[in-house]
């Protein structure tokens, strides 16, 4: 197929809200539940831990893609600065979070319409929205970042609106009866250690950021994004701590909710009324259907690379449909996948997803002590050996604590992904004599016109 070259539209702000958008901002509701019973009632600090992480991995990611502008992720930087086969398998491990995020998509609209409808089985509600969303894939999916803006835009204003409901709510006595608190940030059963397993849920939430490093070729200035990617942190980081704090202000413990896997259905109802929450769920089902589209389409053709360029079967995962221009077989490979959504929790998939990504941002923060440090010696002067050593450390450093906190399911699931990846390498190397680490796993929609 025709290599297109993609046009250079994208400034500054769209850039961000394409992130934001893939972040989801009301998942905050959707976690509080699980992240409260974790933190035993800290959620803002768990966010604000999982916030300093993302931030060292948010400035290693801005010197790596200045360096790799036209491919930035976690498995070129690894590849490209430490060894090949090491890249392939940090490349494996992001696939598990590229593969599973649909699902958790599903998963989360699952969980909105069972809060309306209880008493209906609940694979309908997964059936129904897989088929949509898969079927969308097939034929083609319109990329525009007004659109997402506006999805984005939809949310913040709910997210508001809930925050101004919340103050009055608090002012009236409900809660910690005041806006002027701390207890939501500390108090006397507050342990370190539920903090950080409470972050490695939230880390969840900040999924998206990364994915910014994929619009490097429509960026207006090759400058804007390592700007894009911190400015994308700091405002869905503060998002999150805003909304989490007058949410454990106003929920002290869950003794209210009947649901507390994915409590933002109850939480509109307790802050506004029926009202409220058919307007927050339909915020939230807006944003996660947007961010559930735009998921299926990057593993599809994530899945579409590594078939075209040998690494899976050609002839089904390369294909593409003669038509509709898309990895159809993918598409619908995805949407299988995503079905299993019917009976795991959000809780077990967030924190499988965890397992991926932690271990590629972990590798990002390594890449900068590889490449800037080993390669260009840049650690003579205080300022590169502040830039290029301590920096980098903590945030393999930081990262590494969350990632030793996710939970046994999480290491076991993320263990026997990573087996299967060095077994399918071996194989490939081996038996199939296929050269691998020529692969490049983050070629996805900008290297094709497949939609």
């Amino acid at each position: 197929m025709e290599n297109v070259t993609l046009k250079r539209s994208l400034g500054l702000w769209a850039i961000v809200g394409l992130g934001l958008g893939y972040m989801t901002p009301t998942v905050v509701f959707d976690t509080f539940g699980i992240v409260s019973d974790e933190t035993n009632g800290v959620v803002p600090m768990a966010y604000l831990a999982a916030l300093i992480v993302m931030l060292f991995t948010a400035i290693s990611y801005g010197k790596m893609v200045r360096v790799f502008p036209s491919a930035g992720s976690a498995y070129t930087y690894t590849r490209e600065t430490m060894n090949p086969y090491l890249g392939f398998m940090v490349g494996w491990t992001a696939l598990l979070d590229y593969l599973l995020l649909p699902m958790v998509n599903a998963l989360i609209i699952r969980l909105y319409m069972e809060s309306f409808f209880p008493n209906l089985p609940a694979w309908i509600w997964v059936v129904s929205y897989v088929a949509i969303v898969t079927i969308l894939n097939v034929w083609s999916m319109g990329k525009t970042s007004n659109a997402n803006a506006t999805l984005v835009i939809f949310s913040l204003f709910l997210i508001v609106a809930f925050i101004v409901l919340a103050s009055i709510k608090l002012t009236n006595g409900m809660g910690q009866g005041t806006i002027f608190t701390l207890t939501p940030l500390y108090h006397s059963n507050v342990q370190l250690g539920a903090v950080l397993a409470g972050a490695t849920v939230v880390c969840f939430s900040f999924i998206g950021f990364d994915a910014i490093t994929m619009y490097a070729e429509e960026a207006v200035d090759e400058k804007t994004l390592p700007r894009a990617i911190i400015l994308t942190v700091l405002i869905g980081g503060a998002i999150f701590l805003v909304s989490s704090f007058f949410a454990q202000a106003l929920f002290p413990n869950l003794a209210n909710f009947k649901v507390t896997d994915n409590t933002l259905p109850e939480i509109g109802l307790f802050v506004g009324g029926t009202i409220f929450k058919i307007f927050l769920v339909a915020g939230g089902f807006a944003a996660t259907a947007a961010s559930g589209l735009a998921s299926h389409a990057s593993v599809s053709r994530l899945l579409y690379v590594m078939g075209r360029n040998g690494v899976l079967p050609k002839k089904a995962f390369g294909y593409v449909h003669p038509k509709f221009r898309t990895p159809a077989f993918n598409v619908i490979l995805v949407g299988i996948v995503s079905l299993l959504a019917i009976t795991p929790s959000l809780e077990l998939i967030a924190s499988v997803i965890n397992f991926g990504a932690l271990i590629a941002f972990t590798f990002v923060n390594l890449s900068v002590l590889a490449h800037f440090v080993f390669h260009q010696k840049k650690y003579k002067t205080g300022k590169d050996f502040f830039n290029y050593v301590i920096m980098p450390l903590l945030g393999a450093g930081t990262t590494g604590i969350l990632w030793y906190h996710l939970s046994a399911d999480a290491l076991i699931g993320g263990i026997i992904w990573v087996i299967i990846g060095l077994t399918y390498m071996v194989i490939q190397l081996k038996i199939f004599k296929t050269n691998i680490t020529k692969v490049n796993f983050e070629e996805t929609d900008q290297t094709s016109s497949l939609t």
